[in-house]
């Protein structure tokens, strides 16, 4: 099964980490985040046992 918590958190992180460097204008550096935890997350979720 997969661990919604873990996910949960991996994307609550960078959607913070992501804000803040929204704020700063730091829009590369926003996109790069959120594929990036978009990515992690998927990858936890596919390798999940069931």
């Amino acid at each position: 099964m997969p661990d919604y918590e873990k996910m949960y958190h991996l994307l609550f992180n960078a959607i913070t980490d992501a804000l803040t460097q929204l704020e700063a204008q730091n829009y590369g550096d926003v996109k790069d985040a959120l594929i990036s935890a978009q990515q992690k997350a998927e990858e936890i979720y596919i390798t999940a046992e069931d």
